[in-house]
């Protein structure tokens, strides 16, 4: 017997939502859009109208719905923990934008709170989702490039317009949570749990309230160090290599690509220089499948939910860091 759609409601009509997570929901048959929440309530008109759903102008209002299944909370991060915490206590499952929260204890909070409801707590962290990265880490597990001696990632985009969220501190602005979050994950995801961040530099350019740009330097347990950038006021590159004692591998287009992109994984070897060129891959809708057999199956898996802590350990270590402490 087919399990019926997941019905999801959506809380806030953030530019990720409009752009890519609510028309991959809406292709997906294991979904069903039912409502969208804003305290715009011609803002939940107008998008709601694009989905055939309802339009509510409040976002307790949607927890109450008994036609809603899931959240999707794309709010800004200053909001992310209160309507996670809500929407779990109502019994509702959640994919919330990431970083799921600004603060480790407050994310580990969640996911104990997830667990022991049942339910699916996903961070909304969709390039771990395509199958490009998983190609790199085995080329490195299969000997490739020797043993892995180094990794580097980058993240950064343009300047962004001075009213932009990113901008303002109170709603959880800055570079590392919001950009930074790609790099570091990266790192997380290559070289595993348990890293050392053993510097960091974050720095606030034209006495910006928040951090504009931010490097950081992270060793793992086996000796391995990892380089990362990232910032928002620079030209734009999204690239990761890994660098071992017989070549390297490197991506570019890595955290952010459009479904029709085909990736291209360069390699330097003892065989000599090599493309990889891949098939597209709509990361946006893997990540939506990946929600809904979470939700399906009774709660995120244990894997899943470790890296999100982990994850968040991390970025307060850089936060820690970066300030001198």
């Amino acid at each position: 017997m087919t399990e019926r759609p997941l019905r999801v409601a959506v809380l806030g009509t953030a530019d990720i939502a409009r752009r890519r997570v609510l028309p991959a929901m809406a292709e997906d048959p294991d979904v069903e859009l039912t409502a969208v929440a804003s305290r715009s309530g011609a803002r939940a008109r107008q998008l709601a109208e694009r989905y055939d759903c309802a339009a509510v102008e409040s976002y307790d209002a949607v927890l109450d719905r008994d036609d809603v299944d899931a959240v999707y909370v794309p709010l800004p991060v200053s909001l992310h923990a209160e309507w996670a915490r809500r929407a779990l206590a109502a019994g509702k499952h959640v994919l919330a934008e990431k970083p799921l929260t600004a603060h480790a204890h407050t994310t580990a909070e969640l996911l104990d709170l997830a667990h022991s409801s049942g339910l699916a707590l996903m961070e909304n962290v969709m390039f771990v989702h395509h199958p490009q990265h998983s190609v790199v880490r085995e080329l490195v597990a299969g000997g490739a490039i020797g043993e892995l001696r180094s990794f580097t990632a980058v993240f950064a985009v343009p300047p962004l317009p001075a009213d932009n969220i990113r901008h303002r501190p109170e709603l959880g602005g800055g570079a590392l949570l919001d950009i930074g979050y790609y790099p570091v994950r990266a790192a997380l995801y290559f070289l595993g749990t348990g890293l050392d961040v053993v510097g960091a530099a974050l720095e606030h350019s034209g006495g910006s309230a928040v951090e504009t740009s931010g490097a950081v330097l992270v060793r793992s347990p086996d000796g391995v160090l990892g380089q990362l950038a990232f910032g928002m006021e620079h030209a734009y590159r999204s690239a990761y290599e890994l660098w071992g004692s017989e070549g390297r591998i490197r991506v570019e287009s890595a955290f952010t690509p459009p479904a029709d992109h085909k990736p291209t994984v360069w390699v330097a070897d003892a065989g000599g220089p090599r493309e990889l060129t891949l098939a597209p891959h709509d990361q946006v809708a893997a990540t939506v499948r990946a929600f809904v057999r979470a939700a399906r199956s009774g709660g995120t898996d244990p894997h899943t939910a470790a890296e999100c802590r982990e994850q968040a350990r991390l970025l307060d270590a850089v936060r820690a860091r970066g300030a001198g402490r």
